[in-house]
């Protein structure tokens, strides 16, 4: 199986509006060094919406080179216009990711027959595992398990879904709709082990990029059969779950790596620096989880 366990929706450390390549290198050293299993740059997590093409594809690049086939690189693929995200897709194949993962279109709003038909176009055209992406929240539409079900029975190289409506009925259905050997990765921390609990292969997390470490003990210790301990962790990290979202993410993830000494807690516009309410209660959590 190519994508399981903990897998980090990457942020993308920025310095005077431009990507800063050393903290990224340094980072993505931080996140191996650490046991993560898998590394998504050029998610929502790393402010895709904001990259430039050019930017895009050389966060992809770095990640690829940085990981050196250590952990599988699934890169950040998607759009709301198909002929763009074949392009993308194409892209990621040809900088040697292990695959591509591939948002819901969004603002489009567009139907199921239309969500079918924008997977279908992709996956017709390159030939890299591809894992699907729904959050619902973020982009106004929702790839329902039925549609998922329909495009895995067609194209056996849709190899997962990143799930992060945060609905565990859907999470069930999606489930038991698709074979064993499907990857259903939790995009939301919260339920990441309630979804492992019912046969799911991991998460991709927000989290992690801040505590790599314990979110990949969490996913180990759940593997080995260890459900005490897995529970045990993830109980631990739930409170660094909830400041990762005390406001729009990733501000809180990157507040979180600059008061760590990891890069710059630079945004692109139109996100912008934390509240100082916010950030107080930010660094409470990261003091009582010892990482500051």
């Amino acid at each position: 199986m190519l994508f399981f366990g903990a897998m980090t929706a990457l942020v993308t450390p920025f310095k005077n509006n431009a990507l800063d390549e050393e903290a990224y290198r340094n980072f993505i050293e931080f996140q191996i060094t650490e046991g993560i299993h898998g590394l998504v740059p050029c998610g929502t997590t790393g402010e895709s919406a904001t990259l430039s093409h050019e930017e895009h594809e050389r966060v992809i690049e770095i990640c690829i080179d940085q990981a050196k086939g250590r952990v599988p690189v699934l890169a950040g693929a998607g759009s709301n216009n198909t002929i763009e995200a074949i392009r993308l897709t194409r892209f990621a194949k040809k900088a040697g990711a292990n695959g591509a993962l591939l948002i819901t279109p969004y603002y489009n709003k567009p139907t199921q027959e239309g969500l079918y038909q924008h997977y279908k176009a992709i996956a017709e055209a390159v030939d890299i595992p591809l894992v699907p992406y729904n959050v619902p929240g973020r982009t106004g539409c929702n790839l329902l398990p039925e549609t998922l079900a329909r495009l895995t029975k067609t194209f056996s190289h849709i190899v997962g879904v990143k799930e992060a409506t945060g609905d565990m009925a859907q999470g069930s259905k999606t489930l038991s709709s698709n074979p064993a050997s499907f990857s259903v990765l939790s995009g939301d921390d919260f339920t990441a082990l309630p979804l492992m609990a019912l046969g799911g292969k991991g998460v991709i997390s927000v989290t992690s990029n801040v505590a790599p470490g314990l979110m990949a003990a969490m996913c180990n210790a759940f593997n080995k059969g260890d459900v005490a301990e897995s529970a045990r962790i993830h109980h631990q990290l739930f409170p660094l779950h909830e400041a990762m979202f005390f406001e729009s993410n990733p501000i809180p993830a990157k507040t979180a790596l600059n008061l760590m000494g990891k890069m710059e807690a630079e945004l692109r516009l139109p996100l912008c620096s934390m509240g100082q309410p916010a950030k107080e209660k930010l660094i409470a959590v990261l003091r009582q989880m010892k990482l500051i």
